[in-house]
């Protein structure tokens, strides 16, 4: 009965709601919107559901109040409070022309209804060194059914840490503003122990709030706690400050102003645990070195290496997420510049396996990935958006590469041979990610178009660049062009078609039908084409194919042919190889005054 008593007074207990100070355990897996608000701060709350009844107790020896007392300074002592130091404006320097109105808002918000609320984490270490921030997130006392409460657009989210997105706007003009509650700082000893993850361990995570697995890492974190709590279980001391935009005041437990001022990651508590507690903590210290400059507290690179496998035991989707992130915070060259100098390139992310696969790489290779990654870099810099179908198309395109020539040597088509090829690198290096949703979708299409766009087929170009991937593709066209992947002329070609106006794609057309006219005819029985999309320049061996029967096609339609693959036989009595037809003339057209006119001579006459 004691051991209940105290689980009960630290928040772990099913029972009567503890007292104010001691953490209040979250609803984990009841409906959101019949959740019960478990904070005694504010007992006026008019929605709470009333309490049923309980039987009256025997009276109890004293000793278990002061066992509990004894139980909380331990549980005192281990945490890393810090001292709550409010910094001024005069002081830290925020301007607050770069904080964004919507979470002042929120702010206000929370506030004027009676709870304490703050900007905080990143945001607040941005503001410190004078950028505006990308994101805004909040942090209140409110649980997150009480913030949700307060928001006509709010939703609650997630089940490792339960979270509210208050949504601003619509479309693609929307802002989420992401508020959390102040949670408690727990011991492992005190959460629910499960011995296997996020999937395998379903039955012992439901209905716990706080939960770790067998390494340490944390599976659930909804306790509420008091502030200083909250600042003490985040990672790094420049994310654990809050602000205050009505006040301007900057509430700092951990120095994080002096780390900023230092250009120094230091992490709060021991770090080895933190590590083991999360340990895309480590992918964190990666991005923010890269992104801000900063180096790291001696204590806080130590363990690294040693807590690098744990990474082993992140769901992959995580994952993927925290490399997107790496690398699109516009320092995407540095990024995998401290990745390197950590020996983290490889054996972490699949996709970066590829990059920098060291038997498979050539310098044109690399060369194409570093064009990607400043082209990215310059987007973000210049406040334009970025696409991360687009940079992952990069960094997987020579894999996608490999696999397309072996196949096509193998004997398949090109357009099976290419559709293969992206099928086997999203099994091998994204996984069940983003291979089966749009973000795929769009890497396959830009892949799809490359073939399309080196073709570059009079009857088609117009409504090639209506496609709504054509500058993606296009732009993926350019950086080939940049590396000597692609021909120059050929991308300076789109660009010119898709800028122009009518007159000049009309002048662009006539010359590209000129040239398909004077193109020295093939013969018909030819030697197999190269089993590769010819890295210098060629088109691939389906799309050059393509423009050699338009050819033939002339020459048949001119002697009266009947379009059959007869004419493709050779002299001395060998079978035919057969060929795919990509037009086909109407019948009424072929004794006509325009018969011989080719293949893209007259779209109008085409069926």
């Amino acid at each position: 009965m004691i051991k209940k008593l105290i689980q009960r007074l630290l928040g772990q207990g099913t029972g009567a709601a503890p007292a104010a100070t001691a953490p209040v355990a979250a609803p984990a897996d009841a409906p959101n919107d019949t959740r019960a608000d478990t904070r005694a701060e504010h007992p006026t709350d008019a929605h709470r559901p009333a309490k049923a009844a309980r039987p009256p107790k025997a009276p109890r020896p004293a000793a278990a109040p002061v066992v509990a007392d004894l139980q909380a300074d331990a549980r005192s002592a281990r945490i890393p409070a810090g001292t709550r130091v409010e910094v001024p404006v005069s002081e830290h320097g925020i301007d607050p022309m770069l904080v964004d109105e919507r979470a002042v808002k929120v702010v206000r918000t929370l506030q004027q209804a009676g709870f304490e609320a703050y900007v905080v984490g990143g945001a607040v270490r941005d503001l410190l060194v004078g950028r505006r921030p990308k994101d805004f997130d909040v942090a209140t006392n409110a649980t997150p059914e009480q913030v949700k409460g307060l928001f006509r657009r709010a939703f609650i989210i997630g089940r490792r840490f339960r979270i509210v997105h208050v949504v601003h706007g619509r479309g693609r003009d929307h802002e989420v503003i992401e508020v959390s509650t102040f949670r408690a700082y727990l011991d492992n000893s005190e959460a629910t122990q499960v011995a296997g993850n996020e999937k395998t361990g379903k039955a012992a995570l439901a209905g716990s709030a706080h939960a770790v697995d067998a390494s340490g890492r944390v599976l659930r974190d909804n306790v509420w706690g008091p502030q200083v709590e909250d600042a003490a279980r985040r990672d790094f001391s420049v994310n654990a400050m809050y602000y205050d935009p009505a006040t301007q005041i900057v509430v700092d437990y951990h120095g994080g102003i002096a780390d900023v001022k230092a250009k120094l990651l230091r992490l709060i508590g021991d770090p080895a645990t933190r590590y083991r507690e999360d340990p895309v903590r480590i992918i964190r210290a990666m991005r923010f070195a890269a992104k801000l400059g900063f180096g790291f507290d001696p204590a806080t690179a130590a363990p690294i290496p040693e807590t690098v496998p744990l990474l082993a035991n992140v769901p992959i989707s995580r994952m993927f997420d925290e490399m997107v992130k790496l690398l699109q915070t516009g320092h995407a060259l540095s990024s995998v510049e401290t990745l390197k100098a950590h020996g983290l390139h490889r054996g972490v992310f699949p996709i970066l396996d590829a990059v920098y696969d060291e038997a498979r790489a050539t310098p044109q290779q690399q060369a194409f990935v570093r064009q990607a990654l400043a082209d990215t870099d310059r987007r973000v810099n210049e406040g334009k958006s970025v696409a991360p179908s687009f940079l992952l198309a990069c960094l997987l395109w020579h894999d996608v590469l490999a696999g397309w020539r072996e196949r096509q040597a193998a004997g398949e088509h090109p357009v099976p041979a290419l559709q293969q090829a992206i099928d086997a690198v999203f099994d091998a290096r994204v996984g069940d990610i983003s291979g089966r949703g749009k973000l795929g979708a769009d890497m396959r299409e830009i892949w799809m178009l490359q073939p399309r766009l080196e073709r570059r087929q009079a009857n088609t170009a117009l409504a090639m660049i209506e496609q709504p991937r054509f500058r993606a593709g296009f732009d993926f066209l350019r950086l080939r062009a940049d590396v000597g992947e692609a021909p120059v002329e050929l991308a300076e070609w789109w660009e010119d078609f898709s800028l122009g106006s009518d007159d000049e794609r009309e002048a662009l057309l006539v010359a590209v039908r000129e040239a398909q006219r004077q193109a020295p005819r093939k013969a018909a029985a030819r030697p197999a084409r190269p089993a590769s999309l010819a890295g210098q320049g060629e088109a691939v061996a389906e799309e050059a194919a393509g423009d050699a029967d338009d050819g033939q096609a002339e020459a048949e339609d001119a002697d009266g042919g009947d379009g059959v693959e007869g004419a493709e036989s050779g002299g001395d009595g060998a079978p035919a190889r057969k060929r795919r037809r990509r037009r086909r003339k109407p019948a009424g057209a072929r004794n006509g005054d325009g018969a011989g006119s080719g293949g893209g001579d007259a779209p109008p006459a085409e069926a």
